[in-house]
């Protein structure tokens, strides 16, 4: 640890993706849009700030896979699985979107208080690479003309000519 005074732990993208998820699926039979929210909250707190971006445009996705694998598994006993799933799928989504909605907003929320605007300047900024040093030779020599290729206006693959 250095010096910061800044202690604690701090998880990539993915791992907090991961901690999401898991936190949403254990919920998911109690209370599915609280536990979502609680997971969103504690991903976007625990995340580093450098990967505050792609943490931000996953939660409506994380909520869905979780939603589909309880639903997969409550559907696994059924006479109809097709049907049983379809039917809880669209019960949960459609139960759960006022917390989907809430769940969002506030990684998204948190995430621009911990410098998400720093990381989107950054992803749009990003300068090109320096090209090579042949690359940029290549573009100092100026084509007038491409050539067409040998063959092209054959007489045997389009006809006569209009003047034959």
């Amino acid at each position: 640890m250095t010096g910061t005074g800044r202690a604690g732990l701090r998880l990539t993208a993915r791992g907090a993706i991961v901690m999401l998820f898991v936190i949403t699926l254990v919920g998911m039979p109690l209370l599915p849009g609280l536990a979502f929210v609680a997971g969103c909250l504690a991903a976007a707190l625990l995340v580093r700030p450098r990967d505050l971006l792609p943490l931000v445009v996953t939660p409506p996705l994380v909520f869905f896979c979780a939603a589909l694998v309880a639903e997969l598994i409550g559907a696994l006993g059924s006479d109809s699985m097709l049907q049983t799933l379809a039917l809880g799928m669209f019960t949960t989504l459609s139960s759960s979107a006022p917390w989907l909605f809430v769940g969002s907003a506030l990684a998204l929320g948190v995430a621009w208080v911990r410098g998400l605007p720093a990381n989107v300047r950054e992803f749009r900024g990003a300068p090109a690479p320096a090209p090579a040093p042949a690359a940029r030779a290549r573009r100092r020599r100026v084509r007038t003309f491409d050539p067409e290729p040998e063959g092209y206006f054959e007489p045997r693959l389009y006809g006569k000519a209009a003047d034959e």
